[in-house]
């Protein structure tokens, strides 16, 4: 069975990086992501990682472990969330006590989904790959990012509901600040292989491919063992990836490895966010790696979904059930806690 946590109101939100910290001159600016979660009423405590930040980590692996730690241990703390990505969160996993992880959100995406995935394969903890901190420090948020706090205060067995959204970023103008964060430009439409109508069903895993695909073989990636020691025996499960950096021959290898570990095997479909890599080799493009997926796992193969480095972005929660529906260009992901 999946453990939900809840967030209530006035909860006090954790910051620590597990990855990469914030460097001096960008300080000031990730003051206005902690005003502006104390403008929604929450409280929030950064740990001495998030201040610091140099060879492309925020501190030693044995520190940001421990700072995480300390924190998911607090009872005053009911969510905790990076100020970003990075680079190396994967050092930290074999300093993590599993056995210790609380029933608390933890939220974040890219280099961050390493950790999320493997708390929810290891304990049954559901985490949320959605918005890291800094890209809540606008004075206002579009409605598709908007949602994290709908989906974190859900409860077990209701449902949540997030729609495909309208526009997205193409690309990032941090020289010119304005109350939005994002600055949503372009037609969003999100995508089939069959070009029909698709529909699936089942357990949401998933995050950054870049980095989770480095979870396979260890023990931070068994997910037959999730499967059987959480989910029902007839309960499947829905991927979901971004591709923050790699190129088409290196995504392919990335999904055949996961495909050759067993990854797939209980799959009733996969969806791939929006990336600006995904550049081609030998007229080898994206939509050939997904057709060749769709071919050798005969599910459906949604691409181009709110989800990544190309905001907006859905707030997915692993471990829950889920139901995508795309349509004509628009998609829908309903989510349940059970």
């Amino acid at each position: 069975m999946i453990t939900y946590p809840i967030l209530q109101k006035g909860a006090t939100v954790g910051v620590t990086a597990p990855s990469s910290g914030i460097p001096d001159e960008l300080h000031s600016m990730f003051r206005q992501a902690l005003v502006s979660m104390e403008n929604k009423g929450y409280k929030t405590y950064c740990g001495e990682t998030v201040w610091t930040q140099d060879k492309a980590k925020s501190s030693s692996a044995k520190k940001r472990a421990y700072e995480f730690m300390s924190m998911m241990k607090d009872d005053e703390i009911s969510l905790i969330v990076p100020p970003w990505g990075g680079e190396l969160l994967i050092e930290v996993l074999e300093h993590i006590d599993f056995d210790s992880i609380q029933n608390k959100w933890v939220m974040g995406y890219s280099d961050i989904s390493a950790l999320l995935l493997a708390i929810t394969l290891k304990t049954g903890v559901a985490t949320a790959h959605g918005t890291n901190l800094v890209d809540l420090r606008g004075v206002y948020s579009d409605s598709t990012t908007a949602k994290w706090e709908s989906v974190l205060w859900t409860k077990r067995g209701e449902l949540i509901l997030q729609n495909s959204s309208e526009k997205y970023q193409k690309q990032w103008d941090h020289n010119n600040p304005s109350p939005y964060v994002f600055h949503l430009t372009e037609k969003a439409e999100w995508k089939t292989i069959s070009k029909d109508k698709e529909e699936c069903k089942g357990r949401l895993l998933g995050g950054c491919i870049d980095v989770i695909r480095h979870l396979v073989g260890t023990p931070y990636g068994q997910v037959s063992k999730f499967l059987d020691s959480y989910l029902e025996r007839d309960d499947k499960v829905i991927w979901y990836f971004e591709n923050c950096e790699l190129n088409t021959t290196d995504l392919r290898r990335s999904l055949v490895q996961m495909k050759l570990a067993g990854w797939f095997d209980s799959c009733s479909g996969i969806l791939f966010g929006r990336s600006a890599a995904n550049q081609s080799i030998d007229n080898y493009h994206v939509v050939d790696v997904y057709k060749d997926l769709y071919n050798e796992l005969q599910i459906p193969i949604i691409y181009d979904i709110d989800c990544g480095h190309v905001p907006p972005q859905l707030t997915l929660v692993n471990g829950a059930y889920a139901e995508v529906l795309v349509q004509n260009g628009e998609g829908r992901v309903s989510q349940v806690f059970i």
